[in-house]
């Protein structure tokens, strides 16, 4: 993936977290799956319950990249809420916004943690913070993924058989229609 692609949708994901946390809510597990440079569209996860459901959920996102073909896929997350979520030990630093940057061949982690400063507090205990971004680690090449994520990454290049004369179109139907938020770019919307 180019520089600029990459430091775009690093931007996209921080100014996400940024007006989510002010909002006092943490931004869903996000996937942007690419074909040959080209980004497909943002799909965030749906509505998760937590333990399996979230496992499962966080897995689906790879259903686009799937049936879209993709061979590059970013997906973004926050540390400490997938952890809870999926009812798995914290890893890495927290709070913190990963992103993996991923191909058929590999992939690459890269972290962005951050301390968070309270902005207010609704009467009902609600905190709505802003992201102090602190230095990123050096990325890691094959650095471990929590296992909903590796298996969004996994099933990203596994191609989907579907009777269908548009296997896309009609994956992205029953994806929203399971909950999940998609925007696609101009390239790919129907």
């Amino acid at each position: 993936m180019e520089a600029r692609m990459w430091n775009g949708l690093v931007g996209v994901a921080k100014e996400t977290y940024t007006a989510s946390l002010g909002e006092g809510v943490v931004p869903r597990p996000l996937m942007m799956p690419l074909v040959r440079g080209e980004l497909v569209g943002l799909i965030w996860v749906r509505p998760l319950r937590v333990g399996q459901d979230a496992l499962a959920g966080i897995a689906e996102l790879a259903n686009i990249a799937a049936a879209a073909g993709a061979d590059e896929v970013v997906l973004a997350w926050e540390t400490h809420d997938v952890a809870t979520a999926c009812e798995l030990p914290i890893v890495g630093p927290a709070p913190c916004l990963n992103m993996v940057l991923a191909t058929p061949g590999g992939h690459v982690l890269h972290q962005f943690p951050y301390s968070e400063q309270l902005l207010s507090r609704s009467p009902e205990g609600w905190a709505s913070v802003a992201p102090d971004w602190r230095p990123a680690p050096a990325p890691q090449s094959g650095g471990e993924l929590v296992p909903p994520i590796q298996a969004a990454v996994n099933f990203s290049f596994t191609s989907i058989e579907l009777d269908h004369p548009d296997p896309f179109g009609v994956t992205v139907v029953l994806m929203e229609e399971d909950g999940y938020r998609i925007s696609l770019t101009e390239a790919f919307a129907r």
